[in-house]
């Protein structure tokens, strides 16, 4: 669906080092019908998908944990991020795209996902739609490798759903898409817990 207020002027490409950076001069139509000229950046790096890997006997959750220099350019002293699994769908659909990334950062082959939301992580300047997933996992569930692939080095921890939300309390999990899927997670617990 277009939006019939909105006009793309021009469209400037100014990086597709890493991936794309462009500048969009548009006519907006404001509510008064008074059409004015903006500009802004949008940085476009695909669309991905994250996930939340349960065990619902244990009560556990596999998380990774890298380095992510954006975040220590902004003050992270180590870099170090501890995330729920992720990556770019890569012109996959986003359910096989996430199985894809949950066997290469984690190792686990999980065959049954299970979809709970979709989200722009941050509209005002990065393209990129999120798809959240929650998938279970066992002692049962076969392992492979893990950790990654190519440059990447990634540790996978498995906590108590209890410590992670404590993390998060505490800070020492700062990741937006982590803190929605773990807090996902709480609120669903705890409406089973009432029914």
């Amino acid at each position: 669906m277009q939006n019939n207020r909105v006009q793309i002027i021009d469209e400037k490409l100014l990086s597709d080092n890493w991936y794309v950076l462009k500048k969009f001069t548009f006519s907006y139509q404001r509510k008064d019908g008074h059409w004015e000229t903006q500009s802004r950046e949008a940085y476009d790096r695909g669309n991905g998908a994250t996930i939340l890997l349960h065990n619902p006997e244990a009560n556990t959750v596999i998380l990774t944990r890298q380095f992510r220099l954006p975040t220590y350019v902004n003050g992270n002293p180590t870099g170090m991020l501890i995330e729920a699994c992720a990556g770019l769908l890569d012109n996959d659909q986003p359910d096989d795209a996430i199985r894809r990334e949950t066997e290469e950062e984690t190792g686990y082959r999980i065959q049954s996902v299970e979809k709970v939301m979709e989200a722009y992580m941050s509209p005002g300047s990065v393209t990129e739609k999120l798809f959240f997933y929650l998938a279970e996992y066992s002692a049962n569930t076969e392992r492979r490798g893990g950790g990654g692939v190519d440059e990447e080095e990634i540790d996978v921890m498995e906590i108590p759903t209890a410590q992670a939300m404590a993390m998060i309390e505490s800070g020492e999990i700062r990741d937006g898409k982590t803190i929605m899927l773990l807090q996902h997670l709480r609120l669903r617990q705890l409406t089973a817990s009432l029914n």
